[in-house]
């Protein structure tokens, strides 16, 4: 079964195997309202932990995504380009950013678990 961990800056990894699929969180497309443009990083692009590896644009602002963990991407969600609006729609599902091959796992396991960040969000309004 996945993993699911979250980052302070809202962004979630669902980890199966040595992948992990990385969006932005319900709480994240909540604050910034219907979002109009989705940036994502280059497929084989390498990636640190805390880096911006995209850009979401919303009605209301422009954010970075950030990469939770360091790695290579090895898949991007092309159809966003196409649909930002998906990621109101389905933030934590069909709304994926990017797929990662970790590089350091240990990193992974350093992230929020649900809970930690549900917390961390609610602390935050």
């Amino acid at each position: 079964m996945a993993q699911i961990k979250y980052t302070k800056d809202h962004e979630y990894i669902r980890l199966d195997g040595d992948i992990g699929t990385v969006g932005i969180t319900d709480h994240a497309q909540q604050k910034l309202g219907d979002v109009t443009y989705v940036e994502l990083p280059a497929k084989g692009k390498g990636v640190k932990q805390g880096e911006a590896a995209g850009v979401v644009e919303s009605v209301k602002a422009a954010s970075d995504v950030y990469a939770p963990v360091s790695g290579t991407i090895v898949e991007i969600n092309a159809e966003l380009a196409e649909k930002p609006e998906l990621v109101n729609q389905d933030p934590e599902g069909a709304a994926w950013f990017f797929k990662i091959a970790l590089s350091n796992p240990s990193e992974f396991h350093a992230l929020m678990d649900r809970d930690a960040y549900l917390a961390h969000a609610a602390a935050e309004e």
